[in-house]
């Protein structure tokens, strides 16, 4: 599955969901793509899987782009141990995902295809997530640049 290379620390401390994604909320590469609607922290298996039917459906035609990489890793203790004596060991990595981001881009094939491809993957993902093209970016971010100061759609 997914995972670092290296890190300079092997633990690190559980964090916090709030708020939306500032950073890979629009389309970059592709031209279809899959965006996570909730906060969550999404596994390096969920990825996998994701892109396993991703590109499975396409019968490996088109390019596909993952936006989202697992760096945080997730410790957990033995079971049945005592409380105390520590953090536990790493047991596997997660994306943290805020509302907003693009999880899956994809270009080269159909929208049909495209949309039933991102629905599918959409199963295996822990969120509720929404399909975006890149023109209906364009159109909403044109939409907000007409309307007077304050006001956002």
């Amino acid at each position: 599955m997914l995972s670092p290379k290296r890190l300079k620390f092997r633990k690190h401390h559980r964090g916090n969901l709030k708020g939306k994604a500032t950073r890979g909320n629009t389309i970059a590469f592709g031209e279809f793509g899959l965006q996570a609607l909730e906060p969550c922290w999404i596994t390096s298996r969920q990825i996998e899987s994701g892109r396993r039917v991703l590109t499975r459906y396409v019968k490996r035609g088109g390019k596909l782009w993952i936006r989202v990489f697992p760096d945080k890793p997730v410790t957990m203790r033995a079971a049945g141990s005592r409380m105390g004596s520590g953090k536990g060991a790493p047991e596997y990595w997660v994306a943290v995902v805020h509302p907003g981001r693009i999880l899956y881009e994809i270009k080269g094939v159909s929208e049909a295809i495209a949309r039933q491809a991102l629905r599918i993957a959409a199963y295996k993902m822990p969120v509720k997530t929404k399909f975006l093209t890149k023109t209906t970016l364009k159109v909403s971010k044109e939409i907000n640049q007409d309307l007077p100061v304050g006001i956002k759609n």
